[in-house]
């Protein structure tokens, strides 16, 4: 069964959010798994176990409480923000090696760009030279997952100085900017869509 990708420009955080979740409480076991590519508005969201004491100076840009794992992060354009929607049960996948098979997409992605970067086994994401690039969150509701990864390309990150990102203090954050010039954000997509694809083939074909 294979993946069905679909590009949805720029959207609010909330109505793609609900629709992830009306997804999800319908589908069953025929309905395939889809990747879902966007742009976010300017955005904080905040995870469900999410402290408050995260947000420092929010000023005019809203504040969301979501159910996805983590704390809070930052979305806005220019950022590559990519919602996996999969059947776990079918894929008998682990929430951990789903994880580790999204941070490899975007590790080899940017390895693509000459750009050296790595996971953290005890912080979820992707890190350059100590500064996250990619941040990770998920949730898991009837055996299947939704949300999934947010990949900073061309964008302002003075927001992220307004939290604590991830619930990290003085956690500094990078961007595929700050290495390579001429970003074009469309074949950074189709490319990251290509890992994807790629660290999850094998388990498509086996279902």
């Amino acid at each position: 069964m294979t993946l069905l990708v679909r590009h949805l420009g720029q959207q609010p955080y909330e109505s793609v959010w609900l629709d992830m979740q009306r997804l999800t409480e319908q589908r069953d076991k025929n309905t395939r798994d889809e990747i879902w590519v966007v742009q976010h508005p300017a955005v904080f969201t905040l995870g469900k176990s999410g402290k408050t004491e995260h947000l420092l100076n929010t000023g005019d840009i809203p504040v969301l409480q979501v159910d996805r794992g983590g704390q809070v992060t930052y979305h806005g354009p220019g950022q590559l923000v990519v919602y996996v929607l999969l059947d776990l049960n079918r894929l008998k996948l682990g929430i951990r090696e789903l994880v580790t098979r999204l941070e490899n997409g975007v590790i080899s992605l940017l390895s693509e760009y000459g750009i050296q970067a790595a996971s953290k086994k005890q912080a979820p994401g992707v890190y350059v030279e100590g500064k996250k690039i990619a941040a990770l969150g998920l949730r898991v509701r009837r055996g299947c997952c939704f949300h999934g990864l947010a990949l900073n390309v061309d964008m302002d990150v003075e927001p992220f100085s307004r939290i604590n990102p991830c619930g990290y203090e003085d956690l500094e954050i990078t961007q595929i900017a700050d290495f390579i010039d001429d970003i074009n954000f469309d074949i950074i997509t189709h490319q990251l869509i290509d890992q994807l694809e790629q660290q999850l083939k094998n388990l498509q074909t086996s279902v």
